[in-house]
């Protein structure tokens, strides 16, 4: 009952930073562990307003090497871009003036971090461009590889109360999209935003920040109009990801717990390991068949990776 109260409360508390901003982990994460524990609470309420985004925000269609066919498939005018590992930052502009920042939050809405953009020594990006009307700039906030947990030091900056300490983080604003669209191709849009003062993802490969992939692109952007959306991603991009290599570890042993839907699912107990600075002790095993298939069984030795860098997942005995 113990293990219960503490994974409700981290679930409320990994909701609360969701919405301010501020995530303590990834939406693959939450959801595998909310469904896992029967947690359905609808959202939370932010002590201070959320601000609806100008244009929403969608998440990326995830593709693994070695999949098959990848959704793009065919396609020859496709730009390749680094899929940076930070926060997401949408800045609106009016007529030229920077007059919104806000945190990515749902897609939807996101918190307010205006004034650390326009504070007089804040520049991360333009306060001012060249445009006509209403445009949106959308980008990652990243901080070099070499602070330990890259991303939660960027994300965690936008969260700052204090001015003082965000302009004081080593942040860098990179832009990865524009809406409306300017040129009719993505590769002279992001030229053209490298001419406003921004940093664009096709200005470097830029290897000096935490990456988890790459992003495949329609680089016409009438093209990329017309494919349209789902409800979560656009059809015309998506992250290409690379499997990591497995961790070995013992299985330990392998409980049962029920899904919202009913379905009853195994989780296996694993010695703990670090797998891409994360610790693992628990790892998905779908079904009775999959157990059978890869021959598993208590004290054997296990090979386990993180599906996606998210869910830990076991491939096989050693």
């Amino acid at each position: 009952m113990r293990l219960r109260s503490d994974i409700m409360k981290l679930l409320e508390e990994a909701s609360k930073a969701y919405y301010e901003g501020n995530p303590l982990m990834t939406d693959a994460q939450f959801d595998s562990l909310a469904e896992g524990h029967n947690w359905n609470s609808v959202g939370y309420k932010l002590n201070s307003d959320r601000v609806n985004h100008t244009h929403r925000l969608y998440s990326l269609q995830k593709h693994f090497d070695g999949d098959g066919e990848s959704p793009l498939s065919g396609e020859k005018d496709v730009v390749v871009t680094p899929k940076l590992d930070g926060a997401s930052v949408a800045l609106t502009y009016q007529n030229g003036q920077l007059t919104q920042a806000l945190t990515r939050g749902d897609g939807v809405q996101g918190l307010s971090v205006t004034n650390k953009f326009l504070h007089p020594v804040c520049f991360l990006a333009p306060k001012r461009i060249n445009y006509k009307g209403t445009l949106q700039v959308t980008g990652e906030i990243v901080s070099p590889k070499t602070i330990p947990n890259a991303r939660n030091y960027a994300a965690g900056a936008l969260n700052l109360k204090d001015t003082r300490e965000f302009l004081s983080r080593d942040l860098t604003f990179i832009v990865h999209n524009i809406y409306p669209f300017i040129h009719e191709q993505y590769q002279r849009d992001m030229q053209h935003m490298c001419g406003e003062g921004f940093l664009t993802v096709m200005t470097s490969n830029y290897s000096q920040f935490p990456q988890d992939g790459t992003v495949w692109r329609l680089n016409n952007n009438v093209t990329f109009e017309k494919m349209g959306h789902t409800s979560h991603h656009p059809r015309g991009a998506f992250a290409l990801k690379i499997r990591k290599e497995a961790v070995n570890t013992t299985l330990k042993d392998v409980v049962w717990q029920v899904g919202k839907s009913g379905v009853v699912s195994p989780v296996a107990i694993l010695d703990p390991i670090e797998i891409e600075g994360a610790i693992v002790s628990r790892a998905t095993l779908h079904n009775i068949a999959y157990i059978r298939e890869l021959g598993l069984e208590i004290g054997c030795e296990v090979q386990v990776i993180r599906s996606g860098d998210i869910i830990p997942r076991i491939i096989g005995r050693t």
